[in-house]
């Protein structure tokens, strides 16, 4: 235990839970990207309806958090906090829609790019993260914070200049149709970018601010997830698939070994994260995604055989180092002081949801 404090001390988590916390979100991360490549076909094209995965995940996570909330207390009660906190309901339609489109962006940009270039490019949010950070929570940066956020940044161009040189080598014949491809999916990346600072933001305003942060934290994640089905129900009918994603062939071509994975992996990631959240903050839920870099590059050689170039390796070391500088300066931002009774709720919450 004397041990683990120490670790926990030196890396800036506040104690060995946050700790743990901290080591299942990039794990989880990391196994995301390549359950999802694995789960490709050979034309870089899904079997399945990705929409109906992210939201049947939604509906995993509902339970999910909604057995953690009753094992402690009853249905009637989630009934209750739900018609008593309406206005909590809806404020998380925000980041709900967010997610919905970040989850779904997921599967879209990772067709596109290897797992190791889809999350050294994900790193452009850092920046806008920490602008955000500082507005909402009137913290401010310092000079080594924004010097590592810059680095983070710098890392991303290295990888993203090799990405986009070796499209341009295979395809130069189209030169026209090609700066056309690359733009829509650098937008596609820019806007999951957009997706993930905001609603990571937002869900760590609401989970901590004053007036929202009375509710618990499992009831918390019941709202989003609600919210988030809407969404994705709402991408569905939009797109015209409604009824189609819900036949026998729809729901066999998602029973397969490496879908149901993911789907649970997705699960698990939406609880992580939560907890994620209110133990730590959104810088530190930043970096934390850096480390996926230096394990998904492993990796993905080791498993799809693809290699680490010197684009690669330099941006990765850029980012470790830009990870490092951060570790020596973190952002503190800790929750709000609250009644023993909702502490304690709220910690038996997360000391459950922990090995979701």
């Amino acid at each position: 235990m004397q041990l683990g404090s120490l670790v926990g001390e030196r890396f800036c988590f506040p104690d060995v839970k946050s700790l743990v916390i901290f080591v299942l979100y990039f794990s989880a991360f990391v196994l995301h990207g390549i359950l999802v490549t694995a789960s490709r076909k050979a034309d870089n094209t899904y079997p399945y309806n990705t929409v109906t995965v992210v939201m049947i995940t939604e509906i995993f996570k509902l339970m999910v958090a909604s057995m953690i909330y009753v094992k402690d207390n009853s249905f009637q009660e989630v009934l209750r906090v739900i018609a008593k906190d309406k206005k909590v309901l809806l404020l998380y339609l925000v980041p709900a829609s967010l997610y919905c489109l970040y989850n779904n962006l997921q599967f879209v940009n990772l067709a596109v790019y290897d797992p190791t270039t889809y999350y050294l490019l994900l790193q452009f949010r850092v920046v806008t993260t920490g602008i955000v950070f500082q507005v909402l929570f009137k913290k401010t940066l310092s000079r080594m914070q924004w010097l590592s956020l810059l680095l983070l940044t710098i890392g991303c161009v290295v990888k993203q200049i090799k990405h986009d040189t070796h499209m341009r080598d295979v395809v130069s014949f189209g030169g026209q149709s090609l700066s056309l491809h690359l733009n829509a999916n650098l937008l596609h990346i820019l806007l999951q970018v957009f997706c993930s600072c905001f609603a990571g933001v937002y869900t760590e305003f609401l989970l901590k601010g004053e007036k929202t942060s009375h509710v618990p934290l499992m009831m918390q994640n019941v709202f989003m997830y609600l919210d988030s089905i809407i969404c994705n129900m709402c991408v569905l009918a939009y797109t015209g698939d409604l009824l189609s994603a819900f036949t026998t062939e729809s729901i066999n071509s998602i029973l397969q070994p490496t879908v149901i994975l993911v789907t649970l992996n997705q699960t698990a990631i939406g609880i992580i994260t939560s907890l994620f959240l209110k133990s730590l903050n959104s810088i530190l839920k930043t970096f934390a995604s850096a480390l996926e870099l230096m394990f998904t590059a492993v990796l993905c050689w080791y498993i799809f055989g693809i290699p680490v170039d010197v684009f690669t390796f330099i941006a990765i070391v850029i980012v470790c180092l830009a990870t490092f500088l951060y570790s020596l300066n973190p952002v503190v931002n800790p929750a709000p002081s609250r009644q023993t009774k909702d502490s304690d709720a709220t910690l038996a919450s997360k000391q459950n949801g922990v090995g979701v």
